[in-house]
């Protein structure tokens, strides 16, 4: 079934071991705009501590977490709460684009290009055996890179306001992910990770 979705749609990029949609302005600048100061004015974003080589340190970069259940992550573990209005509408904009259903959305303030994320995969055991990672992003441009485990080849997207890329397939099994850190961003990000936590689709 699934595989008849993505031959049925022509912007499904097959990628070694894995599968990937990319929307280029998927929200159109103007709404985005409205959509970021929104979001940036109204999530509780906080900066917390995660476990990293046996000692705890601080993210760099703000986040806030929205779901049915809760999610763990290096040592993290992120309490349940309703998904708000601002980012119902955004889930299900989503959700109809790919084909997937999601249950809860990870956000991310990156204030600016200092802030990033390393090498890491959504591999968690509660995103089940195939996680599909819905991106979407707000504000700067930023360069968002894979590595594969094997064979090292890389490939760089350049995100910007607006912008959807959807990670499927065994994306999460095959490629790391980052957004690295850069000297020449000084304006802010929002990333909304959205995700469905295995057994619960609303």
């Amino acid at each position: 079934m699934m595989q008849d979705l993505f031959n049925q749609s022509p912007q499904w990029m097959e990628i070694d071991d894995g599968l990937l949609l990319w929307q280029p302005g998927y929200i159109p600048a103007k709404e985005a705009d409205v959509i970021f100061e929104t979001l940036f004015n109204t999530l509780n974003w906080q900066q917390l501590p995660v476990w990293m080589f046996g000692k705890q340190v601080n993210q760099p970069r703000l986040m806030d977490w929205y779901g049915d259940e809760p999610y763990c992550y290096t040592g993290l573990e992120l309490s349940a709460k309703p998904i708000p209005s601002s980012l119902a509408e955004l889930k299900m904009r989503c959700e109809n684009v790919s084909g997937f259903r999601f249950n809860s959305v990870l956000a991310n303030l990156y204030r600016t290009g200092e802030d990033y994320m390393g090498w890491h995969k959504d591999n968690e055991a509660e995103l089940g055996e195939q996680p599909v990672v819905a991106s979407l992003s707000l504000g700067a441009t930023r360069k968002f890179s894979f590595k594969h485990d094997i064979t090292g080849k890389k490939i760089d997207f350049s995100l910007s306001h607006g912008d959807l890329l959807v990670m499927a397939g065994k994306t999460q099994q095959y490629w790391k992910h980052a957004l690295p850190k850069t000297k020449r961003v000084h304006s802010p990000r929002i990333n909304l990770t959205f995700r469905n936590i295995k057994g619960k689709v609303d």
